[in-house]
């Protein structure tokens, strides 16, 4: 998509009035009514129409720049489909239960958050995907948090902090390498520029996570020594279920693209679970597959934790991602996107200037459009040039748009991030969000470092 493709040139003024009309009626429905977001993006989507239609735009304009915003999408939902296979059979074969067993000897309640935002913070950076992170080890912290009684929100902004903080800085990132590559900034000099905001973000985080974390070395004894024994019983805890794990680890070191390495730790998971449980079949495992792992070990919160995954599950991620994405799709075919980002440029003249642009331009993306990638590509396009301007080296631009495009998705309710975290960890954005401090903190510290020159580099 590209600023002067946009079928509508609308004025600023006209532009945020459509936005501002698109986050009254999306906001009334998710926070005052309690929707899920789907409904309030189709009721934004008609209105949408309606507007288009009003000023003279064919709907068959209309429906194909819907048509096209979805097809951005459809990379994350053929991986969506896999990571909800790769969980379900990971539940049925162990691995996640074998996890959460040996977890439960070395992490207590005492530090929980702050070993919990360490440990997704190290996957993150070696596999490089902030998703494959939270679906797999991060579901398994989710487990250990509810067996002792801890919070879940906390627990999942923990998580969702440490595996964005990874996949951020990880080479083998998707989201990494879009950056770099979209302004055209070496890899290596990109993720080596973006220390200047990932260090203090990461450090504030940690400190912030220890103190939340409960001062007891271990909560509910009883309920976890329950809560293992079922695991022993009624799950395959073995040192063998783990190869799943390490086959995804090695694969994603070697930077094997996604659906090739999800794909290894599912056969790898299957094979295995055929060999532990006998009574599996090949129609039994389809289902597990499709509909999800379900465990009746009598132990309700247990049942509760590790039934899910499988690709039914992700169906409400896969509508939620096309609907945001249809929408942001007509935002940008009406002009309202292009208009508003042309329209700012003009008053870029300084260095704190441009970046504060960017940084709002990269939120503002993500949460009218909902989309990851997007927030990076437009916004790197369209202020390219005034970087180029004030003289800055294009690894300046990337790494704002790193920290206000890649790591603010998982804080939007209907972005794509947001609505597959809810999906996999069980907590709503509106709950985890406040406890995202990493991603909370990057795009303050971009501002900061922008008013302040820390970390500028000039041509």
């Amino acid at each position: 998509m590209r600023l002067e493709d946009a079928k509508l040139k609308l004025s600023l003024p006209e532009a945020i009035g459509v936005l501002a009309i698109l986050f009254l009626i999306i906001a009334t429905g998710i926070i005052h009514y309690g929707l899920a977001p789907h409904i309030p993006i189709i009721a934004a989507l008609l209105f949408l129409f309606v507007y288009g239609k009003f000023k003279k735009l064919p709907f068959s304009i209309m429906e194909a720049a819907i048509v096209k915003g979805a097809g951005t999408g459809m990379g994350a939902i053929y991986i969506f489909f896999f990571i909800g296979m790769l969980i379900s059979i990971w539940m049925a074969s162990g691995t996640i239960p074998t996890i959460m067993f040996y977890g439960f000897d070395w992490i207590s309640g005492e530090y929980f958050y702050a070993i919990t935002f360490l440990v997704c913070s190290l996957i993150g950076l070696c596999i490089g995907s902030s998703l494959t992170t939270s679906a797999t080890i991060g579901v398994a912290l989710i487990g250990m948090a509810a067996a002792m009684d801890l919070s879940l929100a906390i627990t999942a902004g923990a998580i969702i902090s440490g595996a964005f903080l990874g996949d951020k800085m990880s080479p083998l990132s998707d989201s990494t390498n879009l950056a770099s590559g979209t302004v055209g900034a070496p890899l290596f000099e990109h993720i080596n520029n973006m220390l200047w905001t990932t260090i203090p973000g990461f450090l504030i985080s940690l400190i912030i996570f220890y103190f939340l974390s409960p001062n007891v070395k271990v909560a509910r004894v009883e309920e976890i020594e329950a809560m293992t024994k079922a695991l022993e019983m009624e799950t395959n805890i073995s040192i063998w279920s783990l190869i799943p794990f390490v086959i995804v680890l090695i694969m994603a070191l070697k930077k094997v693209s996604a659906i090739p390495t999800l794909s290894a730790g599912i056969i790898s998971a299957a094979v295995i679970a055929f060999i532990q449980t006998p009574s599996l079949t090949v129609a039994k495992l389809a289902d597990i597959l499709y509909g999800g792992f379900v465990l009746k070990s009598g132990m309700e919160q247990l049942d509760s934790i590790l039934s899910r995954g499988g690709i039914e599950s992700m169906m409400f991620s896969v509508s939620m991602v096309l609907l945001a994405l249809a929408m942001g799709g007509l935002l940008f075919e009406l002009g309202v996107i292009p208009s508003i980002l042309n329209a700012i440029q003009d008053s870029l003249t300084s260095v704190a200037k441009v970046i504060s642009a960017t940084v709002f331009a990269g939120i503002s993306v993500n949460f009218l459009v909902g989309e990851q990638y997007l927030s990076v590509i437009l916004p790197g396009k369209a202020f390219q040039q005034k970087y180029e301007d004030l003289g800055l080296q294009p690894k300046t631009l990337a790494r704002v748009l790193e920290d206000a495009g890649t790591v603010v998705n998982p804080l939007v309710p209907w972005g794509v991030c947001g609505v597959f975290l809810t999906q996999v960890l069980g907590v709503s954005t509106l709950e985890y969000a406040p406890f995202a401090f990493f991603c909370l903190l990057c795009p303050l510290l971009s501002l900061i470092s922008g008013f302040t020159k820390i970390g500028i580099h000039y041509k």
